[in-house]
């Protein structure tokens, strides 16, 4: 992507012309609807992404060096498979991973003609949050600005899930703080931007130990931090099961009175192997017994894989369906769900959710959320350093010593700018700064209060001059953030980016991890409220 910027990307897109349009869809209450005519609007999806078992919850042989396909950015398959996934009757299709940088009309307009919509996750491999070393910083939030740019032109467009299963077990309950973060911020994005109303949600997965604190928890408290529709990926229903058997029972009652839409984004078990999938689950899925509170599902997945889901198998560029696709377009012909009209519907269930407690299973404290991605914040504070990372001689590789370094000593105090303790919700202003950003903070502040050589690390760091003159804005981000990094900046950012000063930790989507440092995660025993810092 080298001198291909993300801004420039976005602003060729919406300048292209962009001739499908359908209804777009909206949200009232825990309900979607068509926005012209108010009929109800039910998934019926297929998650379309090729790889996309490296890049749900289903991957089981995560790789390092994946590298993601754009299936609306590839034409001729998008316009080859529609023709396979309008015998499906899909209505929507999942992207994991999309490539801003690319063209997306013709596949985007394609679908529109086809009646098909899409919901796009807007993280990648090598950019999401990591459930094991989580942070939300300005540029990641960039990649996720960057998506949100592209796909808001297509009225097609039905939402976005700002994660994917980052939580998954009780001992990583932390990282949802920083992707409620992200909701909170993306949704802030939008608005900002002017674009219509597009959903941001979350998808999960179906964890007995958490499943119910992760639905109450981004979905309480202030409205423009809640997640506008939660998805839940579930594979109970094996084979020949039934509505009770599989759990989906249980499940329906546990959300009837949930405020926001709910519906299945992935499902399809397939154990027992080699059965086909009898998806008999659609049945109930679309009939009254689950149309009052599920907004219908997202199958997985289309390409066949190592995984056994897929539903048609593609070489050479030709489509094959599978026993899998045939038992599916049986049951999905049976089905008619019957809604509500937007007119006529009255949300009864409007109360937001109990916001869990911290305990042995739940780690994230509701309030405070992690700090807002604030790029003109973080270029402030780098012009406002007299010593900072000497970038022509440390690469990121070597970040994780000099952080232990520094913030090993004197208890912590140098990196209270940059802390994130998502259990006692105490974070430092800077916390949300890029990596190299965060650890000029630290090495300036050590530096400050060791002045014989404080500006050294063995040539690592470099002395600089305070920018004599900063964008006007500055005096007032750097007084909120304080001198020490433990304020709260409140100002809203302004849409610019941050300089080019280093990239985002190792990410993750779903099981797939990647990361340039071995433990990724700092902890230190002299802790803010008695809790273990994280510090990046």
């Amino acid at each position: 992507m080298k001198g291909f910027t993300y801004a420039a990307a976005a602003t060729a897109l919406l300048a292209s012309t962009v001739s499908a349009a359908v209804d777009p869809i909206v949200i009232k209450g825990s309900k979607f609807f068509y926005k012209t005519n108010g009929t109800q609007f039910f998934m019926r999806g297929v998650a379309y992404q090729p790889g996309a078992g490296e890049l749900s919850g289903n991957n089981t042989q995560p790789t390092d060096d994946k590298v993601y396909i754009d299936p609306l950015a590839d034409a001729t398959s998008c316009k080859r498979d529609i023709e396979y996934l309008s015998k499906l009757r899909t209505n929507t299709v999942r992207v994991y991973a999309i490539d801003p940088t690319k063209k997306h009309d013709d596949c985007m307009n394609a679908l529109a003609d086809a009646g098909i919509y899409v919901i796009a996750d807007l993280s990648q491999p090598k950019e999401s949050i990591n459930r094991d070393s989580p942070q939300w910083n300005t540029p990641l939030f960039k990649r996720y600005q960057s998506v949100v740019d592209v796909m808001a032109q297509y009225s097609n467009t039905l939402g976005f899930f700002a994660g994917n299963e980052v939580s998954n077990q009780p001992n990583n309950t932390i990282a949802s703080a920083f992707v409620k973060a992200a909701v909170r911020d993306t949704k802030a994005y939008i608005k900002q931007k002017n674009y219509r109303s597009i959903g941001v949600g979350y998808a999960t997965n179906d964890d007995a130990a958490i499943r119910v604190q992760m639905e109450h928890y981004f979905d309480c408290g202030p409205r423009e931090a809640a997640i506008d529709f939660w998805g839940y990926n579930i594979y109970s229903w094996c084979g020949q099961s039934s509505y009770t058997t599989s759990g989906y029972d249980v499940r329906t009652k546990e959300f009837q009175n949930y405020d926001v839409p709910v519906f299945f984004a992935e499902y399809g078990c397939n154990t027992p192997r080699p059965n086909a999938r009898p998806f008999t689950e659609v049945e109930a899925l679309y009939s009254d017994k689950m149309t009052g509170v599920w907004s219908g599902g997202i199958v997985y997945m289309y390409h066949e894989e190592t995984n056994q889901f897929g539903l048609v198998t593609v070489e050479n560029g030709q489509v094959k369906p599978n026993a899998d696709f045939t038992n599916l377009s049986k049951e999905i012909a049976k089905v008619t769900a019957t809604g509500v009209n937007s007119a006529s519907y009255n949300p009864t269930n409007t109360v937001a959710a109990q916001c869990p407690d911290v305990d042995a299973t739940w780690a994230a404290v509701a309030t405070p959320l992690p700090p807002v991605a604030n790029a003109e914040a973080c270029s402030c504070m780098m012009d406002s350093l007299t010593c900072s990372v000497n970038t022509s001689k440390v690469q990121p590789k070597d970040y994780e010593k000099l952080f232990g370094f520094i913030c090993g000593a004197s208890d912590g105090k140098y990196c209270a700018g940059i802390a994130k303790n998502a259990t006692s919700g105490a974070y430092g202003a800077y916390g949300m700064c890029s990596d190299t950003e965060q650890l000029a903070f630290a090495i300036n502040a050590y530096a400050a209060a060791n002045k014989n050589g404080g500006c050294d690390f063995s040539g690592s760091a470099t002395t600089k001059v305070a920018a004599a003159t900063t964008a006007a804005s500055c005096s007032s981000l750097l007084a909120q953030a304080g001198t020490a990094g433990t304020g709260t900046v409140t100002s809203a950012p302004n849409g610019s980016t941050s300089k080019p000063t280093g990239a985002a930790a190792g990410l993750t989507i779903s099981h797939f991890e990647i990361g340039f440092l071995s433990m990724g995660i700092y902890v230190f025993g002299a802790a803010l409220s008695g809790m273990a810092m994280i510090l990046l």
